[in-house]
């Protein structure tokens, strides 16, 4: 069940996260659980490990429960984006896939969960808790008011432990040794100096030489970038509302029912006001919405008598308007005169080239528009687009040359640093944020600094900070005094052990995976 918080397990964060996994045990297991039915009862599978099936029922609990796991984390319901940033679906199977591997090997292991623990675990359980101690009744009622048995929840419960259990086994495999302490405690107290030359893309731009083929290779890959969206005109005819309000008329029956439905634009100070008090205004108002019903239906009537020839101008003489035209636009960029009108511009390119559309209604009128000229997105030829195209190119290749000329360097420094023009951060200790003087923020760059010793001093790859590229040199490492090693010793290790104990579980799970058959259903992770 932890399984989903791996890589920063010995965090706060996940501390604080362990305790409301705890609290929410039970509720998020009602949720999914309290559903009815087996969870092995399922037809359908999820995945297959090993022949063993995980049903699709047992994936959408999991899921389920991860998801209200998440919830609680961030004080609100994921949308749709946020579950696929974090990959909350195939976290689920994941953790079902390496519970049933982890479960054939707790049986091979000899590790089993006796009933004492978990009437222990149950019993710590605040939700089966009155008064901060177990009470049986409690426990039953709650099971029962969330159709569930006992046997089914003692049964989960238990293939939890057991999962738990043997994962903590594997864990205690892990040791560090005296050898990655002392390098632990020469990290986080020895000082260096490093000496360093960089090269950004600014730099190496003048060095660039673009071919037409470089152009015309790059255009083809990148066919997206220059792609010019598609283009229409449209003609198009707008009908005033209030142009039939001269031919209707709203009785007081049917103003009084408009007043009823729309009670809350009756406003005063005191409260709602009387129907008498505002009969006038919502005669007025219930002649508007009588207007443009009408007018909407005679739109229409119309778009649909000439909807096969498509012919605007019939339309909209039987209407009394006027056609207008516009020149071509994109849908991002509409022509002037549909400024604001979004719901027209999005018909419009949902129609084809001469199709008639309509009615659409908006604070303007109610449109009927037909579609003059369609001109589909399209990649120019490189001629027309020269100039941008080269300028990616050449920025692209500078990008690339920076890289060369800081690995090139590297070479240099190696071989004694021949004509580089070194700079030198001055001396400096490990920091966790990765902030290296002179250089900026780079963990990748801080980790690598820290393992270079005067016998191998030189990087072994070049790193890129902001949009520069940096090959650095050892120049010296001032050792820290190892008197204080053995007092710190034991603070190491336990800072040290629950990495080293989570790499092990990891190994041995990437190590069960690669030997395992793992079948997985397309439709689990494609909803």
């Amino acid at each position: 069940m932890l399984g989903i918080m791996r890589k920063y397990q010995q965090s706060i964060l996940i501390k604080v996260v362990f305790c409301i996994i705890v609290l929410s045990f039970i509720g998020t297991i009602f949720l999914v659980w309290g559903r009815g039915g087996d969870k092995r009862g399922s037809g359908n599978f999820a995945a297959k490990v090993n022949g063993t099936k995980i049903s699709f029922e047992a994936y959408e609990k999991n899921y389920y429960r991860l998801k209200g796991i998440y919830e609680q984390i961030y004080g609100r319901s994921l949308t749709p984006e946020m579950e696929k940033q974090l990959g909350v679906r195939k976290m689920a199977l994941d953790s079902l896939i390496d519970n049933t591997l982890i479960l054939k090997e707790a049986k091979r292991m000899g590790l089993d969960v006796n009933r004492d623990e978990i009437s222990a675990e149950i019993a710590k359980i605040p939700a089966f808790q009155k008064n901060g101690v177990f009470d049986f009744d409690q426990y039953t009622q709650m099971l029962k008011a969330n159709r569930m048995t006992p046997s089914n929840f003692e049964e989960s419960m238990e293939e939890d432990m057991l999962v738990k259990k043997t994962r903590d086994k594997i864990k205690e495999r892990a040791t560090v040794s005296d050898q990655e302490l002392l390098q632990a405690f020469k990290k986080q107290n020895d000082k260096i100096d490093l000496v360093f030359v960089s090269f950004s893309p600014a730099e190496t731009k003048g060095e660039v030489k673009v071919t037409d083929q470089d152009l015309n290779s790059y255009l083809q890959g990148h066919q997206e970038e220059f792609k010019t969206p598609e283009k229409l005109s449209i003609a198009y005819a707008v009908v005033n509302p209030a142009q039939f309000a001269t031919k209707l008329a709203v009785s007081d029956e049917e103003a009084q029912n408009y007043y009823q439905k729309n009670i809350d634009r009756y406003q005063g100070k005191g409260g709602i006001l009387p129907f008498a008090e505002v009969k006038e205004r919502a005669k007025a108002d219930a002649l508007k919405l009588k207007s443009a019903q009408e007018a909407y239906e005679k739109v229409a009537d119309a778009v649909n008598k000439n909807l096969k020839t498509g012919d605007i101008n019939a339309a909209a003489a039987s209407l009394g308007v006027k056609v207008a035209e516009t020149p071509l636009f994109t849908e991002t960029a509409p022509a002037p005169v549909l400024a604001g009108e979004a719901d027209v511009v999005k018909k419009a390119f949902f129609l084809k080239q001469g199709e008639l559309g309509g009615p659409v209604e908006t604070s303007k009128g109610i449109y009927i528009i037909k579609v003059k000229e369609k001109v589909p997105a399209a990649v120019p030829p490189l001629a027309q687009i020269k100039p941008e195209v080269s300028r990616k190119v050449v920025e692209e290749k500078a990008r690339e040359l920076a890289k060369k000329k800081a690995e090139e360097a590297l070479a240099q420094m190696t071989k004694g640093g021949g004509a580089l023009k070194l700079q030198e951060t001055g001396s400096f200790g490990y920091a966790s944020a990765g902030t290296v003087p002179k250089i900026g923020t780079s963990a990748d760059l801080m980790e690598a600094a820290f393992t270079l010793t005067p016998t191998a001093p030189v990087a072994k790859t070049p790193f890129k900070v902001g949009d520069r590229w940096y090959a650095v040199k050892l120049k010296q490492r001032i050792e820290a005094n190892t008197a204080d090693f053995q007092k710190s010793k034991e603070q190491l290790k336990q800072t040290l052990l629950p990495k080293k104990q989570q790499e092990v579980l990891d190994n041995w799970l990437k190590e069960l995976k690669s030997k395992a058959k793992i079948e997985i259903n397309p439709a689990v992770l494609a909803e």
